[in-house]
């Protein structure tokens, strides 16, 4: 029972670690760094509520948190004269 699987399916070593090494960032990629948003927001939504977002999100090609960013900043956008 103590012994362990050797195969690791969590994260692995890289094949080439100097390619590995100087790879860009992930984050480095994104439209919108994940600095500029500092505050989480938790709501609860049914399970199909979920699914719909969910699969609109893929089908636009776009994550479900920077879909749902944009639709915040259009239906809540900064007081006039404010930059967000």
């Amino acid at each position: 029972m103590s012994d362990r699987s050797p195969k690791r399916s969590f994260a692995s070593r890289p094949a080439d670690p100097e390619s590995w090494i100087k790879a860009p960032d992930r984050q480095a990629q994104r439209v919108h760094p994940a600095e500029e948003f500092s505050a989480r927001l938790t709501i609860d939504v049914t399970a199909e509520m979920r699914g719909r977002i969910k699969i609109a999100a893929f089908q636009r090609g776009q994550t479900v948190a920077d879909m749902l960013r944009a639709l915040f900043e259009r239906e809540f956008p900064p007081p006039s004269g404010e930059e967000s």
